[in-house]
């Protein structure tokens, strides 16, 4: 008696599989859901078993639906307001095809969509495109997005030092100190060495001139905890809001960044902020 066949699991052209399912991207026939996105209120349709297949959270924004709603209210469009269509739309792609179409002008806010999403490979998608294309001065734009992701935590010594060189940066001083904290923290597991020999470094680029005597006096408990930032560069900050002369401190220090939030004292640093 002869054995039977083996089962064997094969593939098709799984190019033409891509290319039928996006087809299906933004179809009105036959889809079950639409979703009226940004300001300009674009309709784009999907079916929902493969965005709730796909991810959590469309999984979990559909099941809330069906509890709170009964089936004429559940065709009511789900109201996307906050996003842009293009973004939205690069979304769904991934999440028919598994590929996306990225963009200098949409890959930051599809990175933030697929943080929000919960969808680990876009993001990393969305980081390797930036790194790739990556400048300082796209840098400084794209840290507001980049610091929510391991992309940020993966960055060399070098990169993050040309980043915090910047006055382009959009994040407030308080803000960008705990994400370089957290950056080291991560970085000291990673090479076995202490935290504060990891942020020798990158902690001379951080402008803690800027921070108020209250924010300081945070930022000193905190330290206190890890040694961060070496005890003279606090009292550097500490011996400025006393004399009121930011006298012998390199001038670079004392500007304020693109998203640097005024404060009182800054007065007294002479500073040229456009």
């Amino acid at each position: 008696m002869s054995d039977p066949p083996r089962a064997a699991y094969l593939r098709g052209n799984l190019g033409s599989f891509a290319a039928d399912m996006r087809r299906m991207i933004n179809a009105p026939e036959l889809s079950d859901v639409k979703f009226i996105v940004g300001e300009e209120k674009k309709v784009v349709y999907a079916h929902r078993c493969i965005l709730a297949y796909r991810c959590e959270a469309f999984s979990a924004m559909f099941a809330k639906q069906h509890l709170s709603c009964d089936a004429k209210e559940a065709e009511i469009p789900f109201d996307l307001s906050d996003v842009q269509p293009e973004v939205f739309l690069a979304v769904v792609e991934f999440l028919y095809t598994n590929c996306v179409m990225l963009s200098s002008k949409i890959a930051l806010d599809v990175l933030t969509s697929a943080v929000e999403y919960g969808l680990d490979e876009l993001q990393k998608l969305c980081v390797d495109y930036i790194n790739s294309t990556l400048t300082v001065e796209s840098a400084c734009e794209a840290l507001q997005s980049i610091v929510k992701t391991r992309g940020f935590h993966e960055l060399s010594d070098p990169a993050l030092l040309a980043i915090l060189q910047s006055d382009l940066l959009t994040i407030d001083e308080p803000d960008l100190i705990n994400f370089v904290r957290e950056w080291a923290h991560v970085n000291s597991v990673v090479l076995d060495k202490p935290v504060p020999e990891i942020a020798k470094e990158v902690v001379c680029e951080l402008r803690l001139f800027l921070l108020t005597p209250e924010e300081l006096t945070f930022l000193e408990a905190e330290n206190k905890k890890d040694n961060f930032i070496a005890v003279d560069k606090i009292a550097e900050v500490w011996k400025f809001h006393a004399l009121k002369k930011p006298s012998g401190i390199a001038f670079h220090l004392l500007r304020r960044r693109k998203g640097t939030r005024p404060r009182d004292h800054h007065k007294y640093l002479n500073l040229y902020h456009k």
